[in-house]
């Protein structure tokens, strides 16, 4: 079982994000604030669990989750600011979209920026490599990440049904590529990122 907390006696937040290595559509990023008490021995890693253990343990972590959000980055301003901006800007999205204020925050992996309240204070942070298999309220976070960017996914796969987005919803595969090669790149494609192996230009 994950640990249920990082700092004691303190309202605590787990924040991840979804998508950073994908060719198209949002980074999506989520935070959750657990209750102290809750335990689950399932919760893990979102990458750890299959598609059905995922979307289970949504439904809990929502229905019990003192508060949790969801926020996201497009993939025209991932292509402005970088994928790391990207993805730190959709967690502090995410944490100004909490109900309830968090008093420290639990960041998955080792980047991060300051968070500031609205009174302009930061609230503490601690980066944790792997935190979304060390944490409950980290791995909660990629749990929500994941679940709602995959759905929306397969929500534009209906629009661009070429690129197989409903299976590989988004990362660097080879049909996704291959689909790229075929027909070109769709308006949700990350045109800063390398979408195609060196052997192939790409018109855009």
């Amino acid at each position: 079982m994950l640990k249920p907390v990082h700092t004691k006696g303190m309202i605590e937040a787990g924040c991840d994000e979804a998508g950073r290595g994908c060719l198209a559509g949002p980074v999506f990023a989520a935070a959750v604030i657990l209750p102290p008490k809750f335990r689950n021995s399932i919760l893990n890693d979102s990458k750890q669990l299959s598609e059905k253990c995922r979307y289970e343990l949504r439904d809990i972590i929502e229905k019990k989750a003192i508060s949790f959000a969801v926020a996201r980055v497009e993939h025209n301003e991932i292509d402005k600011i970088n994928i790391l901006n990207a993805s730190i800007l959709a967690m502090h999205k995410a944490i100004g979209k909490l109900k309830i204020a968090p008093q420290t925050l639990i960041i998955d992996g080792n980047r991060f920026k300051k968070y500031l309240t609205k009174a302009g204070k930061p609230i503490q942070h601690f980066c944790i490599i792997g935190g979304d298999a060390k944490y409950m309220a980290i791995a909660a976070a990629s749990i929500l990440a994941k679940t709602y960017r995959d759905d929306f996914m397969k929500k534009i796969h209906l629009e661009f049904p070429q690129y197989n987005w409903d299976s590989n919803k988004g990362y660097p595969t080879k049909d996704h590529r291959n689909g790229i090669k075929s027909h070109g790149v769709s308006p949700y494609h990350r045109l800063s990122f390398k979408l195609l192996s060196t052997q192939y230009e790409l018109e855009f």
